[in-house]
């Protein structure tokens, strides 16, 4: 989650413009992040040294990191330390940007410092991520306070990111919440009653459905038929039910989801302060909107 609210991050501060970020999102399948890339984020070497190794080997026929461990910059075990770690989303994500010329080495680096400080992250919770973690981040990107039950917003937004990783995939950014306009048409809906009671929708168009369902149920689907608008009806219960066991466990809250629905027309009507929370996948945006 840490890394999908980077690119937000990235977004809100005009540092890649939203065709970019959607972009290097599809590049990240092949990427792999370069070993001044890792030394940057371990805090071995600055931008400004990796820029002068990637020069020194232009004239020497030595690989890279032979080159940093010569000039001083590393020791040979840090190269091997490095070489060998699973590389993070979020430096995936940074490589992708320099490999595409959207970011330099140094903008990365001064960017992905920036957004630790800001929000008060650790290297540790990129792997962790953590509930009290991550709902602190989601509080500090999303404004939740005028919204009646901002806690369950908070906790809920904090498992769908979650769960979106879990069953979908990680090439996503979460994008500015707003209000709901308009009227809603093809949607998957479920409402919950209880100790809570809230309305939740997932939105989207014809194409970014059927990729959604695809990922979903891990088959190829070619059309927006009935079968897919099950798949997507499935993902949200999925959903609220782990959101409702959570609930429960956390806090004894008990919760009851009717049956969820596919809409071909939905009554915004009864959905006087949903909240939409638009989230752009590599291959398109899908709406979550949350009435509580």
């Amino acid at each position: 989650m840490f890394t999908q609210f980077f690119g937000n991050y990235l977004l809100q501060r005009q540092l890649v413009s939203p065709e970019h970020l959607s972009e290097v999102l599809r590049a990240m399948k092949t990427t792999r992040p370069q070993l001044g890339v890792l030394a940057i984020n371990a805090g071995l070497m600055t931008a400004v040294q990796v820029e002068k190794a990637h020069k020194e080997q232009l004239h020497a026929d030595k690989r890279i990191g032979d080159v940093m461990v010569d000039m001083g910059y590393i020791s040979r075990e840090n190269v091997e330390s490095l070489l060998k770690t699973q590389p993070a989303g979020h430096l995936v994500l940074g490589q992708a940007l320099v490999n595409s010329g959207y970011m330099t080495t140094a903008q990365f680096e001064q960017a992905l410092n920036a957004y630790k400080t800001e929000n008060h992250i650790s290297e540790a919770d990129f792997g962790s991520e953590s509930d009290v973690s991550a709902q602190r981040l989601v509080r500090n990107f999303y404004n939740f306070n005028s919204i009646n039950g901002s806690g369950y917003m908070t906790g809920y937004v904090s498992l769908l990111f979650k769960n979106l990783i879990r069953f979908i995939g990680s090439d996503f950014t979460p994008m500015d919440a707003h209000a709901l306009m308009g009227a809603l048409s093809d949607c998957a809906a479920q409402r919950i009653d209880g100790g809570l009671r809230a309305i939740t929708i997932i939105d989207a168009d014809a194409s970014s459905m059927i990729e959604f369902a695809s990922r979903f149920t891990n088959k190829q689907l070619v059309a927006e038929d009935d079968y897919t608008h099950a798949c997507i009806s499935n993902f949200i219960n999925i959903h609220n039910g782990l959101f409702a066991e959570n609930m429960s466990g956390s806090s004894g809250i008990k919760l009851n989801l009717e049956p969820q629905r596919f809409y071909e027309r939905f009554d915004i009507s009864e959905l006087g302060n949903a909240c939409v929370i638009p989230v752009c996948f590599s291959f398109g945006t899908v709406n979550f909107i949350v009435a509580i």
